[in-house]
């Protein structure tokens, strides 16, 4: 069964494919209407069972002019991919702009923007 997430042409795509596996399972669980954190614990939680090894809440480094001028905190470092999770009704292109933004301070080279919010699951691969 080929797997339609699986992009051979897409950087890290067999990585991103077993993510967003694990997030619908997360969705599919659990449904909309939840807090972010706990979206965030629950794929967790359901990671490990598609073999990624992941951290979660990681402080990166952000500079400015090759100075560091401050930290953010992304939700997951999953393998080599960065990823940010909402729980809103719809995403905005201000969630877009602040994890591309995120993604490039971190220098990873892909990214994704997972909604847990709606009816159904958004998922939005970004690419530095």
């Amino acid at each position: 069964m080929t797997n339609p997430h699986v992009k051979p042409n897409y950087l890290h795509s067999d990585i991103t494919a077993r993510i967003i596996a694990a997030a619908q399972e997360v969705h599919r669980q659990l449904g909309p209407g939840f807090e972010e954190v706990i979206y965030q614990r629950a794929l967790a939680r359901e990671l490990p069972a598609h073999n990624l090894d992941f951290s979660r809440e990681v402080w990166i480094d952000v500079h400015y002019k090759g100075e560091p001028v401050g930290k953010k905190r992304v939700d997951f470092i999953i393998d080599a991919v960065m990823v940010e999770i909402k729980a809103k009704a719809e995403l905005q292109p201000v969630d877009h702009v602040q994890t591309l933004s995120y993604l490039k301070a971190s220098g990873y080279k892909v990214g994704l923007l997972v909604n847990f919010g709606g009816a159904k699951l958004v998922v939005k691969r970004l690419v530095n």
